[in-house]
């Protein structure tokens, strides 16, 4: 496409451009680049304004996260000091079949060889001093292979991947997990659900690669970083939930969000829950049954739904003390022990938050509270956009719960709200079998991590 040359003159926020490019690397004659432009949404923080180029790594330019807006986006939110941010990468509108990470990177001299478009892609007032640096960033995570096993579309999350991955764990040299991946393109920095999976047959992890062997899932760990921590809150009710127990009652969670249903079923395998699921994504639920191994039937019953329609129908039904029809056909007890909340908002454009800001209403929480046992639980994914977020929330949550607590999951990203309706119990002079099963399938580092706000 022609380029107007003024587009690129002054910081336009949100303006986002893409146009090919010939390849100057000498090993690439006659080949294009695809050149992405964008502008932050945000107002510059510097003056002048500063501009930052990236390379798309080999092999990944099809990915999402370096082939859409909202993965550039997410791109440049992670760099918030530039006010620009400049994509180059092939423009193949496909990669491998496989990704396998290359062994060594070349694109230094790419890098270089770019410089005059980075700096003819910057805006004026960036020579305000002389000719600007454009540094290149460099984009890093653990993926060491990657193949694509499914992409569909659905009503409410929209267009969504699932992928087996080859990771690196770090540590050892030889850390090597397997997983598989739930993605959504309107976010797909973002991993929705990831469990572990392992080889059919018994071949040893360092024998075998993506697209080698067949994989099984292995829901017996939890490794998304924040669900560990999130089931860890199930502690500050340990007395309350033994009861439960010892009396022959199990336990009720109610989660709002399904996403692969990891934790619906360690709830249920794990630690003996009765789980009720709310999701509002008919087609998100048959990729968790068909990929994650998400089961309906005994201890677990998912409903299709809006979470905030079906706590107002169990705040409503709580109060007439009687069961309510969630629209599956099922009549559910209206009390649970403990609710999980694990919501993110549906824009990229407000960046990564969780909850959703329709969740920090004072009703929501109200119903939210009507609906748990005396001594429950309400247990919150939270990624705050920034501090003011966060103080909102808290202060929301203080005037209708009775005490909060937070675990940092340490990622620098989530942390753990957990809420409780009532003053919790004191700890029995017996054995908590509860307490103990839970601190056999989680790791203890969070159990002792709970603080009390």
């Amino acid at each position: 496409m022609a380029v107007d040359n003024s587009t690129f003159e002054t910081i336009n926020p949100s303006a986002f451009t893409t146009f090919t490019f010939p390849n100057p690397s000498p090993s690439a004659a006659a080949s294009l680049l695809r050149v992405a432009v964008l502008d932050s949404p945000l107002q510059p923080s510097a003056d002048p304004p500063r501009v930052a180029a990236m390379l798309v790594p080999k092999h990944r330019h099809s990915d999402w996260i370096f082939s859409t807006l909202p993965g550039h986006l997410q791109l440049l939110f992670s760099s918030p000091a530039f006010s620009r941010l400049i994509l180059v990468g092939d423009s193949s509108p496909h990669s491998p079949p496989i990704y396998r990470r290359p062994l060594q990177d070349d694109d230094e001299e790419l890098g270089v060889s770019l410089q005059p478009l980075f700096l003819a892609l910057s805006p004026k007032s960036c020579f305000k001093h002389g000719i600007p640096e454009v540094p290149i960033l460099r984009y890093q995570d653990n993926l060491i292979s990657s193949v694509v096993l499914e992409i569909c579309d659905g009503p409410f999350v929209g267009e969504m991947v699932v992928e087996d991955v080859e990771i690196d764990c770090g540590g050892e040299a030889s850390k090597r997990e397997f997983r598989r991946r739930l993605r959504f393109k309107r976010m797909p920095n973002l991993v929705q659900t990831e469990v572990r999976i392992v080889p059919k047959i018994g071949f040893g992890l360092d024998c075998v690669g993506i697209g080698q062997v067949e994989f099984r899932l292995d829901d017996s760990v939890l490794v998304h970083s924040y669900l560990v921590p999130m089931v860890a809150s199930l502690s500050l009710a340990a007395p309350y939930i033994e009861g439960r127990i010892q009396s022959g009652v199990r336990p009720k969670a109610l989660c709002l969000g399904v996403g692969g249903g990891a934790l619906l079923g360690f709830l249920r395998t794990q630690l003996g829950f009765q789980v009720e699921g709310v999701e509002a994504d008919e087609e998100l639920l048959r990729v968790s049954r068909q990929y994650f191994g998400l089961e309906d039937g005994e201890h677990i019953n998912v409903h299709v739904g809006d979470a905030f329609e079906v706590l107002d129908k169990l705040a409503d039904a709580c109060q007439v003390e009687d069961g309510r029809d969630l629209g599956s056909g099922d009549d559910v007890d209206t009390k649970f022990d403990v609710i999980m909340v694990d919501l993110d908002s549906s824009d990229a454009r407000d960046g990564l938050i969780a909850p959703p800001l329709e969740f920090v209403r004072k009703h929501v929480l109200l119903s939210a509270r009507s609906i748990l046992s005396d001594h429950g639980i309400l247990a919150v994914n939270v990624i705050p956009p920034n501090t003011s977020f966060y103080k909102t929330l808290i202060h929301t949550f203080e005037d209708v719960f009775n005490e909060l607590y937070e675990i940092d999951v340490g990622n620098g990203e989530n942390f753990i709200l957990v809420a409780v309706a009532s003053p919790l119990m004191p700890p029995s002079d017996r054995e908590n079998c509860f307490l103990n099963r839970l601190g056999k399938v989680i790791s203890g580092a969070y159990l002792n991590s709970l603080r009390k706000i």
